[in-house]
């Protein structure tokens, strides 16, 4: 069992980061997350019924510790970040400077995202399909495309 979860985890471990930073406000938020993210695949390992694939399973696993991970900040009244740079490429910026504020924006908007919404984009920045971003969500994969596409214009506009 050691193997396979070495084997899980170095497969995994970049996504996985990326998603913990998602819901993080700060990285040794992340890093705490992350730890959690392990322990909780450590533990369901032997209950892995290869149902779905194994990128699916970890990807629960992660989301669900991501979001009772929000919970629990919510109820302690902290504010979650979610952000990925590549959708920041869209907005130009001639500086450092300037790519920095319009990061620190889309930080601001990506956390006015209801929960469901965030958890979707945050999928969906790590080069998800709409499939597999279905399967880790439970909602089907038209839905996923229409929820993705509303993210979308929702921070295009906050952004102006």
């Amino acid at each position: 069992m050691e193997t396979a979860f070495e084997d899980i985890i170095a497969a995994n471990k970049d996504r996985i980061y990326r998603m913990c930073r998602a819901y993080a406000t700060e990285a040794t938020d992340a890093d705490d997350i992350f730890q959690e993210v392990l322990l909780q695949i450590w533990k369901a390992l032997p209950s892995f019924r290869q149902q779905s694939a194994l990128s699916t399973w970890v990807y629960r696993i992660c989301m669900n510790v991501c979001i009772r991970q929000q919970y629990n900040n919510k109820k302690a009244k902290k504010h979650l970040t979610t952000l990925d740079e590549r959708f920041v490429a869209v907005v130009p910026a001639p500086d450092q400077n300037d790519r920095q504020q319009k990061i620190d924006q889309l930080h601001a908007c990506i956390r006015k995202l209801p929960e469901t919404e965030r958890a979707i984009m945050a999928l969906f920045l790590e080069d998800m399909s709409y499939r597999e971003i279905g399967q880790i969500t439970g909602l089907t994969e038209n839905h996923i495309a229409v929820k993705v596409k509303r993210i979308k214009g929702k921070l295009f506009n906050c952004l102006k």
